[in-house]
């Protein structure tokens, strides 16, 4: 949780490969090789005990359904930023190539 949220609060880019190093993603594969990756998760997974698998399945499923009023809600503030003036000169900064100067950040001068 701390790096995801470092990450959505800064804004900083990461690349597939430190995102599996931090556990953000479980994987990162090279393009041309994900569907052999797959097929080879898939036919580990099929050789395991079954019963193991949909229960630990339906435990992250449970969690994951009881967690969506927080995506709801998340979803929900990130239109209100979206519409307001820092949305606009984030924009305006990016296609004009330069730092932006966001109305709500406090003037460190």
């Amino acid at each position: 949780m701390a790096k995801a949220k470092y990450y959505l609060l800064t804004c900083d880019t990461l690349t597939g490969e430190e995102a599996e190093r931090i556990g953000l993603v479980s994987l990162c594969v090279d393009d041309d090789h994900v569907q052999d990756r797959a097929i080879n998760v898939a036919t580990d997974l099929a050789t395991m005990a079954q019963p193991a698998i949909r229960w630990t399945k339906q435990s992250l499923n449970h969690w994951y359904r009881n967690a969506g009023p927080i995506f709801d809600a998340s979803l929900g503030l990130e239109f209100l930023g979206f519409g307001g003036p820092d949305a606009a000169e984030g924009l305006a900064s990016h296609r004009e190539k330069r730092p932006p100067t966001f109305p709500s950040a406090t003037n460190p001068h």
